[in-house]
């Protein structure tokens, strides 16, 4: 088999296994965890705005569809790696001669399509329930921002999830980057606002440029090429981290001649 299509067939396979490592899975879950606590949450910082008068109802409209992908995507990525761990399949992983590359990758991308409809999903409520309204002619760049946004925030969380191949307590590093999201992105917190160490860092999260992206083209604007491939550079980024610490971490467990890489 050419060296293509095994490369091909390890992406597909580890997209495939994602639903052994991934805790939504009942439909119950997935609905009441990933669709209605986006809704909620949506709701939620709407009418805080408007009690608050921050910003106006397209300002948390758009940045909570963009964040909606976060759940999914962040959370579902920090499992697929830290839960090899936590379940214990991460023998069978390390003993494998293949290139974990295309493994760790293809656990990405499930996340990125659950992402995607999630974000869908989000707006489509916000458009019904809220009144948002997006000219039409913005619609097929806007799918290309929540397509970047998912893909960033799934590297973000396999990078995450890579520290739990070391770290027992990975959700509590995960749940304050999470947090991050919330706060640094411009989602829910005009970053103009925010000191200029916070602005710093929203600078290198996932989600920020896309939150930005996503606005300029609800208000009437031309997809901003620059903001779209920043946010891919991003989460390029985080998949790099992604590759390189799973990969460190093994090189340690093979000195220690362990099958855990704790």
């Amino acid at each position: 088999m050419p060296a293509t299509l095994r490369t091909l067939r390890r992406l597909v396979v580890g997209a495939i296994s994602y639903r052994a490592l991934f805790n939504w899975t009942t439909p119950p879950m997935f609905i009441g965890t990933l669709l209605v606590g986006s809704l909620l949450q949506l709701r939620c910082f709407v009418f805080l705005g408007r009690q608050l008068q921050v910003a106006d109802d397209h300002f948390y409209l758009l940045g909570n569809t963009v964040l909606a992908a976060s759940t999914a995507c962040f959370h579902g990525g920090t499992m697929a790696l830290s839960n090899e761990c936590r379940y214990g399949t991460l023998g069978a992983v390390l003993l494998s001669p293949r290139h974990r590359a295309p493994l760790w990758i293809g656990r990405a991308l499930p996340y990125v399509l659950y992402g995607l409809l999630i974000s869908v999903f989000t707006l489509s409520a916000a458009s019904l329930l809220l009144g948002l309204r997006i000219p039409v002619g913005a619609l097929p760049g806007l799918g290309a921002v929540l397509v970047a946004a998912a893909a960033g925030c799934s590297a973000f969380g396999l990078a995450l999830g890579a520290l739990g191949l070391h770290f027992r307590d990975v959700f509590l590093v995960s749940n304050v980057a999470g947090s991050l999201l919330f706060l640094l992105t411009g989602a829910n917190v005009p970053r103009e606002v925010l000191p200029g160490w916070m602005r710093a860092t929203g600078d290198v999260l996932p989600l920020t440029h896309a939150v930005e992206a996503a606005r300029a083209l609800a208000a009437g604007g031309r997809l901003n090429g620059g903001l779209l491939g920043t946010e891919l550079l991003v989460g390029a980024g985080y998949g790099l981290l992604a590759v390189l610490l799973p990969a460190a971490f093994e090189r340690g467990s093979r000195r220690r001649a362990t099958l855990d890489v704790m």
